[in-house]
This record gives structure tokens, C-alpha cells and sequence, in this order.
């Protein structure tokens, strides 16, 4: 038997008693596992810690693995154990097989597309009740009604594309205690939709979480420190319902000391589970130096808190962080008192070709070719937003890809509100629609000032290449800015 004649088993079984199919890391320990490997050898090979893969992920794997096909199944003995069902007859023949699975996609746990094999060959009943429910699952999926790509992805969403591992590297992390997590991108590159992936895994876990946004604060809390660390304890306690101490703490003591007494004293020593607190959109606070120095550092310290190892460290191993923003930190912070060095950073990156075609799939009588995706990411790049209004307005028949293309970089195209938003950014900051025009103006790479480079990348205008140059991130705002910015 080879491997994937095997991973058609294991599949196919764990579908009919969990409903869902085998997840990208473990598909790997699996194969890696057939070919004898340890869990340190998977581990430097696709990015895990070794502790992750071997009392987390292993055992789970193994215990599903031994309900699935009703036998114990270990990393050492599952293919004398496939063995035995294939010679038992109780394990599915390969075309039988053939008939339920999908092929594994890249990059996604979730990301199936089913190869049914045309057989004369009969299929037992069994075999036919679970081929049913798998396409009946499959046409739910690509049935789903479409969705506009505005704002965060919902949790239920068949149009969130994975961007392994980051996904698996942020649920493993936020299970640490005192754990903090930056996540850092362009607008519209997919941080809400990562976030709230991260708050669902955490509650699965029976975490408590907060979500704060600091785009919904009023300018108002930006006057004072104090104003600002009040709104801020009280954002966390009214959604936690414990509010009812927080004026006798503000009477007393300084902004920082009494909110981190209200956190120690009036939540994290009343609640027995662990505390996500995620702040969307921090880089709010970035004009306003003197808050934003003060509150970094005490999110730093709260973050060292749980590092001591004294009595007071337990509370704070309670507490976990997710910071999400689009610019660069240009706060002059000390590196001792930022919390932008420490914990885990993501930066999401745009879609690679193949989880374009993905979403392709995913999109209802969209039979794209791989030249027709090429065209598409010619103009637009791999960028999330982008690419998702293209395929949903063509699935709307509203416009084909040709016209798409052709209008693109338009007033009278589909990406003209956004195109205008860049451009109403940069009419504001004169400095920086200089430097973009000369980027968008030039056939290769340019190198910018530091900081004009940095803005710009924050915006997601461009992208760095080889020895720090940059060039815009799309043929679609080099088009649309060469003849608005000259």
C-alpha cells in the first residue's frame, strides 16, 4: 500500500465520524511519519516547534485517527494498523475511494475539490450514504451565497482563503500564557477576518475574549491619557460586566498604576479562564505621542508581568494580547518598553496563484483558466480585497473579465472608489504623492527615502525589492496614479 492509498483511508474515515477532512499539518505528519521521520524533522521542515507537533497536534491526530477506524492507532504502528483494514476488508477499496475524496488543495485544511472518477464499478451502500453527504456538503459550499468583500470575513464564510501556517502558528500561540500576537498589514490584506479566527480558536479553548476597535473611539479619548486609559478599562470591563469597581480605583492611584490594579484586582483575579484581549487599528494611537508611549510601554510591562515568575505572574499568564495594525510604528519607543519587538509578528502577504484559483473555485460557474487568473493577478496582484470584488462582479454577470481588465484603472471601473481613497491620502501628504509618482513614473525598482518608502508601503501602495527599492504593488495603481499624481 503507498501513501496515498493510505491518506484516502485515513480521510475518507475521519470524514464519516467527524464531518470534516484531514488538516494540512496533519497531512504532513502523516506522510512524514510513512517515511519514518521524527517529530524534530517535521518540525524544522514545516515551521512547527517540535513541543507542538509531539504533545499537541500528534496525540490529537492519533486519537482521532484510532475513532476513526476503531482501532488504536499510534505515530509507530498506523501502517500495520491501514494494513490490517485493508486486509480485513473493512477499509474501502480504491475506487470506492475515489468516489469520496477530494483532492488535497494547497495551503488549506478546507480546500477540497472533489475528483469523483467515472466507475461501472458498484458502489456498496455505505460508500454511497457518505458520498452523498460529502457532495451535498460540497454543493452547500460552492452554492453559498456570494458576498460583497466589505470588512471582516465571517467566522462561517466559505470565501476566507487560509494562509498557512500563520493560521495554526496564531491558534497555537494565543494558547500560551501572557502570550501576544502583532498582526501587521495593509488595509483590506485580511487582519479583522485573522483576528477573529484567533478569538474563535481562543473561545474554542474556553477563553474569555474582548474586542476592541480604536477606529470606533471618539477624538474625545485622545485628549488625556487618563480619558483614554479610562475608555479603555471601561470598554473591557462593561463586556466582561465588571464594572462596578472602576471609580474606586480612578480616585486614587495614576492612569497606569490604577489600570493595571482595575485589570489585576477587578477582572483577571475574578475570572478563572484565560483573557484574550484583542485592539484592532492601534495605529490610531500613533499621532498621539505622548498616549501612545505610555500606553505601549504599559502593554509591554503587563506582557514582562507574566515572564517574572513571581505570585503576580500567574494572574497576568491569564492575560493575552492581539495587537492589529496597518502603519509603522514611527513612536519614538524605547526598544525596553515597546511591545512591537516582542511576542509573535505576522505580516500577511498577498494570495500566491494558487489560492487565487482556490477562490476561483469557490465562486459559482467561474471555470477560470489558469491564463485567466494570470490575467487578473497581472493587474491586480494577489491583493485579497481586490482580487474578491473582481470574481464577485463577475459571478454577478455584471461585468466579464475583459471589460474588467479594460476599465480597471478607470474612473468608470470597479475599483474606482478605492483607487480614489489612495488618491485623496496622497492629495493630503504632498511629500508622499511626489515620492509615488516617481515610483509609479519608473520601469524599475527606485529607491525612496526611508520614511516616504515605509508610509507608502504602509498604505500598500508598494512593495520592497532587492536592496531596498521599491516599485508599486500593482500594475493597477502604476496605470491608474501615472496620470494623476504627474
Amino acid at each position: 500500500m503507498d501513501f496515498e492509498t493510505a491518506f484516502k483511508i485515513l480521510d475518507t474515515a475521519v470524514f464519516a465520524q467527524t464531518k470534516r477532512h484531514l488538516k494540512d499539518i496533519e497531512v504532513a505528519i502523516l506522510r512524514c511519519s510513512w517515511q519514518g521521520k521524527k517529530y524534530n524533522e517535521i518540525a524544522q521542515t514545516h515551521g512547527y516547534t517540535t513541543e507542538y507537533l509531539q504533545h499537541d497536534v500528534g496525540p490529537k491526530l492519533w486519537h482521532m485517527l484510532s475513532e476513526a477506524i476503531g482501532e488504536k492507532v499510534s505515530k509507530k504502528n498506523f501502517q500495520a494498523a491501514l494494513e490490517r483494514q485493508r486486509l480485513s476488508g473493512t477499509a474501502a477499496t480504491p475506487k470506492q475511494l475515489e468516489a469520496v475524496f477530494y483532492s488535497h488543495k494547497l495551503m488549506s485544511s478546507s480546500q477540497f475539490k472533489m475528483e469523483k472518477i467515472a466507475s461501472n464499478d458498484s458502489v456498496s451502500l455505505e460508500n454511497e450514504e457518505l458520498l452523498l453527504s460529502v457532495n451535498t456538503n460540497e454543493r452547500t459550499q460552492l452554492n453559498a451565497e456570494p458576498e460583497f468583500p466589505v470588512g471582516q470575513v465571517p467566522l462561517t464564510s466559505n470565501f476566507y482563503i487560509e494562509r498557512l501556517p500563520i493560521e495554526e502558528r496564531c491558534y497555537q500561540e494565543i494558547l500560551q500564557p501572557g502570550s501576544l500576537i502583532r498582526i501587521k498589514a495593509p488595509g483590506q490584506m485580511g487582519k479583522t477576518s485573522l483576528m477573529a479566527r484567533i478569538l474563535d480558536e481562543a473561545r474554542k479553548h474556553d477563553c474569555q475574549t474582548v474586542s476592541l476597535s480604536f477606529h470606533s473611539a471618539d477624538k474625545a479619548v485622545f485628549t488625556s491619557l487618563d480619558t483614554f486609559l479610562r475608555w479603555f478599562c471601561e470598554s473591557v470591563g462593561r463586556k466582561l460586566k465588571q464594572l462596578h469597581q472602576l471609580d474606586d480605583y480612578w480616585s486614587i492611584y495614576g492612569s497606569k498604576d490604577k489600570t493595571t490594579a482595575y485589570f489585576e484586582e477587578c477582572l483577571l483575579e475574578e475570572i478563572d479562564s484565560p483573557l484574550v484581549v484583542s485592539l484592532d487599528g492601534v495605529d490610531r494611537i500613533f499621532p498621539y505621542c505622548d498616549i501612545a508611549e505610555d500606553f505601549f510601554s504599559l502593554l509591554r510591562a503587563w506582557y514582562e508581568y507574566a515572564k517574572y515568575g513571581d505570585r503576580s505572574s500567574e494572574l497576568w499568564k491569564k492575560l493575552r494580547l492581539v495587537l492589529v495594525h496597518s502603519k509603522e510604528v514611527y513612536i519614538p519607543l524605547n526598544i525596553n518598553q515597546s511591545p512591537f519587538n516582542v511576542g509573535l509578528s505576522v505580516e500577511l502577504q498577498e494570495f500566491s496563484p494558487e489560492q487565487v484559483q482556490i477562490l476561483v473555485d469557490r465562486h459559482q460557474g467561474l471555470n477560470w483558466t489558469d491564463a485567466q487568473v494570470k490575467k487578473l493577478m497581472d493587474m491586480v496582484g494577489g491583493h485579497p480585497y481586490l482580487v474578491r470584488l473582481a470574481l464577485y462582479q463577475v459571478q454577478h454577470q455584471d461585468i466579464t473579465l475583459e471589460q474588467l481588465l479594460q476599465t480597471a484603472p478607470t474612473e468608470g471601473g470597479i475599483y474606482s472608489a478605492h483607487l480614489r481613497g489612495h488618491l485623496c491620502n496622497l492629495e493630503h501628504h504632498p511629500n508622499l504623492a511626489t515620492a509615488f509618482s516617481q515610483v509609479v513614473n519608473s520601469l524599475v525598482p527606485i529607491e525612496l527615502d526611508s520614511k516616504p518608502a515605509f508610509k507608502l508601503h504602509s498604505m500598500g501602495l508598494v512593495v520592497y525589492c532587492n536592496e531596498n527599492k521599491v516599485m508599486p504593488r500593482c500594475d493597477l495603481y502604476r496605470q491608474y496614479f501615472q496620470n494623476r499624481l504627474s
